[in-house]
């Protein structure tokens, strides 16, 4: 064969070893190296000189030959090395690479026994991590649902499932962490597993009609409908649960010789499930604004990707090949739709802009005053609350407990009572205003924004009703399946194409909006609003964040000076310098990044020309003998 050396070398190999750069070299190549003229004649020596003509100085000396004449005159000193890579890094055929596999196996022997040993541990502690890999991939939630559908529907709706999966394991460690530290020990406590104190308010300082607690619970006659009544609103028997705040009246649990302080433990429990929530998020929008940024810069290679090695030809069920068929059209569908959008927005004219802009600014004005109209208002409620009740952080909790049944409650009737009589209707009925009107679309956008109102609602609430991560997590589960009811049997996909990585972005993006927000209430109830005295773990404190600083003043005094220091503005102002030359230093570095990936691109469109420019010289050779 034609690609093989004279001595039977495999292909970008040399006689002493690998040049380990992925190059083929010709028969005639194996032992002598090209002609210095031949090799200044491809396009991407030529490229390199004209970068390196400039300002700074000319060309190189005449005879110099680039970057390519060094790696075609043999194998460099680090090509033993690349061998030890695993066969499948490298570019090569299929015969190639059992080559090459021989090739290594024939090696090793002559390594050292501790290089034996590392080398044969390593392929064995990657295979055993890769199976380890797989094997957790079966247990992912909905693995074959969320497959099933993006074959189906596209990527663009799969996204979607896969952004309520990921709602579903976030609430569920919320409601692990809240449980866990705060729920638990109170309600071993109360039991009298552990010694423990409550929190109780010195009448001298407030009002005696401020700290007791009256529950608004059902008294004499109770008909049915009130428990119902009760479930829907948290009211009456479950005003006194662990589902409240006003429930969670334990001050310390004592164990031995250790204090578990829970009104310390209930504040730090809030502010780590809303850490999780921050790093998870940006974590997960990190990577689909990768994926993102990838799309946007070059579609072409896109293309090629998905024509030519999209594929996956390990597949042999029927069904999961016609699933990986759906899946690759729709992607090419999508990529069609964006250029046909992007050609629409090159194509405005400047009167389109000005008003397309006109309206957005018009548009975030409304919502801004409508945000801070709801704010003012929730400020004004809560402090009427404070006026008028001793159960205000259980009433708070009540409501985010309301919203969320009922938001829960709605979504469940637009399935039931609009989505599935339309879908009769269109199936059963000919009448042509009905087939006009049609099957309704599955709207991505509208369902992504239901579930983060959704999600912000448990965001806030959960300080002030702890289950309530519980309630959201079992909420999520069932509009997985009926979201995938609805889309197979009532809906019909979206006639716009999504892509699933701008997708992703997009709707980590307005979840974090909805965190950031969900902070500004929060934030002002533990800092600034007086707590309720008459029930909950922070009532022997003017404020919430009262405990931290009277914690602090248990320490030993050299800690206290430490946290004092940290807290000083002493320490705050060169810590924010020291974070803004951090932050300008990976600015910097992704800039250089980004040049250069910029030049590896452009060097992987003259390797493709000089692969066309050297097959054009071979044919017109074989052509001339």
């Amino acid at each position: 064969m034609s690609g093989f050396g004279a001595a039977g070398e495999l292909p970008g190999w040399g006689p002493d070893g690998p040049s380990g750069r992925g190059e083929i070299f010709f028969p005639e190549e194996a032992h002598a190296a090209a002609p210095a003229d031949f090799l200044q004649e491809l396009p991407s020596y030529r490229s390199v000189l004209r970068r390196r003509a400039g300002p700074a100085g000319g060309q190189d000396p005449q005879g110099s030959v680039g970057p390519r004449a060094g790696e075609a005159r043999g194998p460099q000193p680090e090509g033993a090395e690349l061998a030890a890579r695993p066969v499948r890094e490298h570019a090569l055929s299929i015969a190639e690479k059992r080559r090459l596999r021989d090739y290594q196996q024939a090696d090793i022997k002559y390594l050292s026994g501790w290089n034996q040993w590392k080398r044969t541990s390593s392929k064995s502690w990657k295979k055993v991590l890769k199976d380890i890999k797989e094997s957790l991939s079966y247990l992912q939630l909905w693995r074959h649902d969320i497959h099933s559908i993006e074959g189906k529907f596209g990527t663009g709706i799969q996204s979607y499932f896969s952004f309520l999966r990921f709602l579903v394991l976030l609430n569920f460690l919320i409601f692990i962490l809240m449980f866990g530290f705060v729920t638990l020990p109170t309600v071993i406590s109360k039991y009298g597993i552990f010694n423990s104190s409550f929190a109780k308010i010195s009448p001298k300082s407030t009002d005696s009609l401020c700290t007791v607690y009256t529950p608004s619970g059902n008294k004499g006659l109770v008909y049915f409908y009130t428990y119902l009544k009760d479930l829907l609103t948290g009211t009456g028997f479950l005003e006194t649960t662990s589902l409240f705040y006003g429930y969670y009246t334990i001050d310390a649990a004592l164990l031995s010789i250790m204090r578990y302080n829970l009104p310390l433990a209930y504040l730090l429990t809030t502010f780590a499930y809303l850490a999780l929530s921050l790093v998870w998020i940006i974590k997960r929008s990190v990577s689909g604004f990768k994926q993102s940024l990838v799309h946007d810069e070059d579609q072409f290679q896109s293309y090629c990707n998905k024509v030519f090695a999209g594929w996956d030809f390990c597949i042999t069920d029927l069904n999961a090949a016609r699933l990986k068929h759906r899946s690759l059209q729709y992607e090419l569908q999508t990529d069609l739709e964006e250029e046909r959008i992007k050609r629409k927005i090159a194509d405005r004219t400047m009167k389109e802009k000005l008003r397309i802009y006109s309206l957005r600014i018009f548009l975030n004005i409304i919502v801004l005053a409508v945000l801070s109209g709801c704010f003012y208002s929730i400020y004004r409620a809560t402090v009427f609350s404070q006026e008028k009740s001793n159960c205000w952080e259980s009433a708070v909790g009540q409501e985010m407990y309301k919203l969320l049944i009922f938001d829960f409650m709605i979504i469940l009737a637009v399935t039931l009572f609009m989505d599935f009589p339309r879908m009769l209707l269109v199936t059963h009925c000919s009448w042509k205003p009905v087939q006009w009107c049609g099957l309704q679309e599955f709207g991505i956008s509208d369902n992504v924004l239901e579930i983060i109102y959704g999600q912000t609602i448990c965001w806030i609430g959960t300080f002030f009703s702890p289950l309530l991560p519980a309630i959201a997590t079992i909420k999520y589960f069932i509009i997985f399946y009926v979201k995938k009811i609805s889309l197979i049997h009532t809906r019909k996909p979206p006639g716009r194409p999504i892509r699933a990585s701008s997708s992703n972005f997009f709707f980590l993006v307005v979840l974090l909006i909805g965190l950031v927000l969900a902070f500004i209430p929060l934030g002002i109830s533990i800092a600034h609003i007086p707590s309720s005295k008459a029930c909950g773990p922070f009532r022997n404190f003017n404020t919430s964040w009262a405990v931290v600083p009277d914690t602090i003043l248990g320490f030993p005094t050299g800690l206290q000076k430490v946290l004092n220091g940290i807290a000083s503005e002493a320490f705050a102002v060169p810590f924010f310098m020291v974070i803004c030359l951090i932050m300008f230093y990976f600015i910097a570095l992704a800039g250089a990044h980004r040049r250069v990936v910029e030049q590896l691109r452009e060097q992987l469109v003259m390797e493709s020309r000089d692969k066309l420019f050297l097959i054009r010289k071979i044919t017109e050779a074989q052509k001339c003998t």
